[in-house]
């Protein structure tokens, strides 16, 4: 045998990254369907040193967009709508260029439709503003279902067709369909009205205030604990949410128009390897971060918040933490 390292368990990695001012926030590990790790490390407001809880909510941008693809995927297991139906027969103002584009390619991101992030950066911005943006543009990025372009204004057509078809906001179909029967109680969508106590506020590595503060819904605009997180996680494992064929749908990944498959599924991308199937999401606006890392063969899951956004490199922590898991 050659000499072997001795491999750090998950807990002294992430206390490595406490202690070098890289991760301030709410971690939970499973390991073969066990939690190992769920703990909470410094603060949920630098300033006041008012000190994080496990019921503590942060915002978890991009990983939102897994909630509006189940929303989705509920309503066509209601049969009121079809992945092939085109997105303008649910929202009327959609530009004229997109009248071909399919649910489907808003999902896993083949639409071509313009991506607003970066461009947009009002405080307050609704997902009106960005319809109204994309009215204004030339065109499609390509041609549909040729390529793969990540595009949060993709999943804000999504929830105006989740609150066109429901009847409901965005926020109350989440609530009553996903949020409730998990008991996700420390959940939150994000609207002009919602007050939420005790949630995380953001920074960024300096300690300066970097917090949340705009209204688009379905591309991000949810506040969760990393153990809703988790609860969420259990629910889909065990086909809570969707049937057992709508959740192979789910992380099903499209053939492009060359033949290729994409990375990514609906609310997913999507990791085959070695004989198992990684689901993986990652978020990150203002001064949080967010990561939901799920193989879903050895029944291991990786969920990690943080309101000190870009002192957290993301990727490096993933890594790390995939090998104490080996």
């Amino acid at each position: 045998m050659g000499c072997q390292t001795t491999s750090q368990t998950p807990a002294e990695v992430i206390k490595n990254y406490y202690r070098k001012g890289k991760f301030n926030g709410s971690i939970l590990i499973a390991q073969n369907d066990k939690v190992i790790v769920d703990t909470v490390f410094g603060y949920r407001d630098l300033h006041n040193k008012t000190v994080l809880k496990k019921e503590t909510p942060f915002y978890i941008a991009s990983l939102s967009k897994s909630f509006t693809a189940i929303a989705i995927f509920q309503l066509v297991e209601k049969g009121l709508l079809s992945f092939d139906n085109n997105a303008v027969n649910f929202v009327d103002n959609l530009p004229a260029y997109a009248q071909h584009i399919t649910i489907k390619q808003l999902l896993n991101h083949t639409s071509g439709i313009r991506d607003y992030e970066n461009k947009l950066t009002q405080k307050g911005l609704t997902n009106n503003d960005v319809i109204h943006w994309l009215q204004n543009q030339d065109g499609l990025a390509f041609k549909p279902g040729t390529k793969f372009q990540y595009s949060n204004s993709g999943y804000i057509i999504l929830s105006l067709i989740i609150e066109k078809i429901s009847g409901m906001t965005y926020a109350q179909f989440l609530k009553e369909n996903i949020f409730n029967s998990l008991q996700m109680n420390h959940t939150t969508v994000y609207e002009s009205n919602t007050v939420i106590s005790d949630k995380a506020i953001g920074y960024n590595k300096d300690k300066k205030m970097d917090d949340y503060y705009i209204l688009t819904t379905g591309d991000g605009g949810i506040y969760a604990t990393a153990e809703d997180l988790y609860k969420f996680d259990r629910a889909l494992r065990n086909n809570q949410l969707l049937s057992e064929e709508s959740t192979k749908l789910l992380y099903e990944k499209p053939i492009l128009e060359d033949g290729t498959h994409s990375e990514y599924g609906s609310g997913w991308f999507i990791e085959r390897a070695a004989g198992t199937m990684i689901a993986q999401h990652t978020g990150g606006l203002a001064g949080f971060r967010s990561l939901f890392w799920r193989d879903l063969k050895n029944g291991n899951t990786i969920i990690a918040l943080t309101n000190q956004g870009d002192a957290f490199p993301v990727f490096d922590f993933l890594n790390n933490i995939k090998k104490t898991l080996k």
